[in-house]
């Protein structure tokens, strides 16, 4: 075996630290991206940040809100304009509700615990309160819940009961069916005909069959409507209406769009994150310092924060730059709403920006729009081509699954409920109004719509 030895010159990239960090804020979101900024500020001293802007100030949240929303409709600035007084009145809050009471567990509590119950009964039904899921109902069955709480059967189903007799009627309820049946009971609806249906035929209801169940049941088919009608005003999840503030995501938009007669602006939400500018007492001691090792402590602190804002700052241009071709390309949408989605996909943006692929996936990546219509995250308003021509009127070479979901929705909500559309029959209006697709495509539009089948949109007089 013979061993040789060559020299061959080679061209490579190797990405620093300071380039994979960038990167990373890049792709930050709002929440994250001022959690690390705070994180930087406590393990580096030479980098701080405004007071002010660090301690969000209500007051001052609610003015810079104002500034950002001055260009925008009138009902938003009455919005803040009221959040505002309520902040600097006082009085304003007195004999308020507090937040508590929105709590369905404390809203049960306060009930179970002004009746008279002996001390295991009313263990029990504490208990029973604890194990509510988030539509208000029980998972368990009254075997497994004694179990759990040490007592017996016969106590459990007891402190059930006096549960289920509490407000909102329907708590307590292991199923669907029981739920509404507590709830009929309270309307004294046990004898009528929706309580029977409830019993027997809930499957049938939600598959909208009346006659099925008129004939089973031989009655009226004006009859099965009223009893329809009657258990559709029911409530099918008890805690509907009631916070669960543990899972309450708040979304700080990254870019507000604002909506002038001709023409529409960006604005970038920076009251969100704090001002950082750097120690100037650091900055003197290194400059001053004849220590080497302070010298070099300091020297590597001053220049990780510097490329920290700066990457920062790059972030902000970038983002900006991304949501200017969003809105560009998107315009009928920002003016007409849904529907009005034109197909467009990464490569788009980064074609027009001479910027990589994944520099628009980053720069996208958990960061969210405001507009006159909502909050979007930016994510949303990229769109495949479905291939299909775009109908006259609309914008770009071709249609989008945004547009063939509303007009979708149009189709439906515009047919004879009496004789409904079949997916074919769906299939074939679509393709004459400009927009042909699979029939099993607009199933899965129909399924994601959460449109029901023929069966299932069908009325009867």
């Amino acid at each position: 075996m013979e061993l040789n030895m060559n020299l061959r010159q080679a061209q490579t990239q190797t990405l620093s630290p300071q380039m994979l960090q960038s990167m990373e804020i890049l792709q930050m979101g709002s929440q994250e991206l001022l959690e690390y900024i705070e994180e930087t500020v406590q393990e580096n001293p030479v980098l701080e940040m405004d007071e002010r802007s660090g301690s969000r100030d209500s007051f001052e949240l609610t003015r810079r809100k104002l500034e950002w929303l001055e260009s925008t409709d009138v009902q938003n600035r009455s919005y803040y304009q009221q959040d505002s007084d309520e902040d600097t009145d006082p009085l304003a809050n007195y004999g308020g509700v507090d937040d508590n009471d929105g709590d369905l567990y404390r809203y049960v509590f306060s009930q179970l615990h002004t009746l008279e119950l002996d001390g295991f009964l009313m263990a029990a039904a504490d208990f029973v309160v604890e194990s509510l899921d988030q539509n208000g109902w029980l998972d368990e069955g009254d075997a497994t819940l004694a179990e759990a709480h040490g007592c017996d059967k016969a106590l459990m189903a007891q402190a059930v009961e006096v549960v289920q007799g509490l407000e909102p009627a329907g708590v307590a309820a292991r199923n669907l069916q029981e739920c509404l049946k507590l709830q009929l009971a309270r309307r004294g609806e046990e004898d009528g005909l929706a309580w029977e249906i409830v019993e027997n035929y809930l499957d049938a209801l939600a598959k909208n069959r009346l006659n099925l169940i008129a004939k089973d049941l031989k009655a009226d088919i004006d009859e099965v409507l009223e009893a329809k009608d009657l258990i559709r005003s029911l409530n099918p999840r008890p805690a509907t209406g009631f916070s669960a503030r543990e899972h309450l995501t708040y979304i700080n938009p990254d870019i507000i769009v604002v909506s002038f007669p001709d023409h529409f602006e960006l604005l970038t939400n920076d009251y969100f994150f704090p001002s950082l500018h750097m120690n100037s007492y650091y900055q003197g001691l290194l400059k001053e310092s004849d220590d080497a090792e302070v010298r070099e402590y300091l020297s590597g602190k001053l220049n990780q924060a510097k490329w920290v804002v700066r990457s920062i700052e790059q972030r902000r241009s970038t983002l900006m730059d991304c949501a200017s071709c969003i809105l560009r390309r998107q315009e009928p949408f920002f003016r007409r709403g849904a529907g009005h989605l034109a197909p467009m996909s990464l490569s788009d943006i980064a074609g027009e920006l001479g910027v990589h692929e994944s520099t628009v996936s980053r720069a996208v990546k958990d960061k969210y729009m405001q507009c006159s219509m909502g909050v979007y995250p930016l994510s949303y308003f990229f769109s495949r081509s479905l291939g299909v021509p775009a109908p006259a009127g609309g914008h770009g070479n071709a249609a989008s699954p945004d547009f063939a979901k509303a007009l979708l929705k149009r189709l439906v909500a515009e047919e004879d409920k009496r004789k409904p559309l079949s997916d074919q029959k769906l299939c074939e209006q679509m393709e004459r109004e400009g927009c042909a697709i699979a029939r099993r495509t607009v199933a899965k539009y129909r399924d994601e719509l959460n449109i029901p089948g023929t069966t299932g949109r069908k009325t009867y007089e």
